[in-house]
């Protein structure tokens, strides 16, 4: 059975959670199974397993399409759905001292993610200070800025970091400013932050025998499910992360956008140009829709 499936790369996140509704809650969970072959992993092993011809599809950062990514250097990307923010996206954050990201010398960087840290070195290359340097580092944000003048995190230790910050204060009376890197971005370029989007290996319609419209139509259908449960994925989530239920459903509902629309699109533009112009990315590829 497996040899007839495509492979899916996803990642076991809370960001990724309304995508993944119909492939991981019934009625559609068997359905789906029989078309797909569910292998979790992280967002760079994701973008590793399209590249190597492991996978066919995969919820792939968005840094990767200007790597080259896809066992033949093609990728297609399934239309309609991403993981972006159009506000602020709260869990991919710049902590820094007083004197803010403009008088930041080092930045600690949390290495997991290379499209937010393409992000970071963007911003600071044209916005903020080019001279920044930056260092890779663990996300603990306490061993970061000790090394450091600020420290991107990402992901649950960035939700955390947040939840953190006054209690951090009172212990120590050290002030720190906390910037949102996707309200960051989106005040200078007036776009959206998109960080993944589904990723699919050129050559797997014909190779599978699957029409364009019922590979796109699972995958939009999907998202449209989990943005219709909610309620069940604050209460699935609130149990796996140590985040009051209310900040996990501002989270899904109003930090994290998952339609990849005509701004998300123009985001995407934006970032590759702009990543190519200052180094951070290395190319400026094209962007294919399925």
């Amino acid at each position: 059975m497996s040899e007839t499936r495509l492979r899916l790369a996803a990642i076991d996140y809370l960001n990724p959670a309304p995508l993944m509704w119909s492939f991981e809650h019934e009625p559609e969970k068997t359905r789906l199974a029989e078309r797909y072959e569910i292998r979790y992993s992280t967002p760079s092993q994701c973008a590793a397993s399209l590249a190597s011809g492991e996978a066919e599809i995969g919820l792939v950062p968005a840094a990767a399409l200007a790597a080259g990514q896809g066992a033949d250097g093609a990728m297609l990307i399934v239309p309609g759905c991403a993981i972006a923010s159009k506000g602020r996206i709260r869990s991919i954050i710049l902590v820094t001292r007083e004197g803010g990201p403009e008088a930041c010398r080092a930045v600690a960087m949390d290495t997991s993610s290379l499209t937010s840290a393409a992000y970071v070195k963007i911003l600071f290359r044209k916005f903020w200070n080019p001279q920044a340097e930056f260092v890779p580092g663990a996300p603990d944000l306490e061993a970061m800025l000790a090394s450091a003048d600020a420290a991107m995190l990402i992901g649950d230790p960035a939700l955390l970091a947040v939840e953190d910050s006054q209690a951090r204060f009172e212990r120590t009376g050290e002030t720190l400013l906390y910037f949102d890197l996707a309200h960051e971005w989106g005040s200078r370029t007036g776009l959206p932050w998109v960080s993944a989007f589904w990723g699919v290996r050129a050559g797997v319609l014909e190779e599978f025998s699957i029409s364009r419209d019922t590979l796109a139509g699972d995958f939009i259908a999907s998202r449209n499910c989990g943005l219709g449960h909610i309620d069940e994925l604050v209460e699935e989530w609130s149990s796996r992360i140590d985040l009051p239920k209310q900040v996990i459903r501002t989270y899904l509902t109003e930090n994290i956008h998952y339609v990849l629309d005509h701004e998300c699109l123009e985001g995407l533009r934006t970032f590759y140009r702009y990543g190519a112009d200052c180094g951070a990315l290395a190319s400026v590829p094209e962007i294919h829709l399925l």
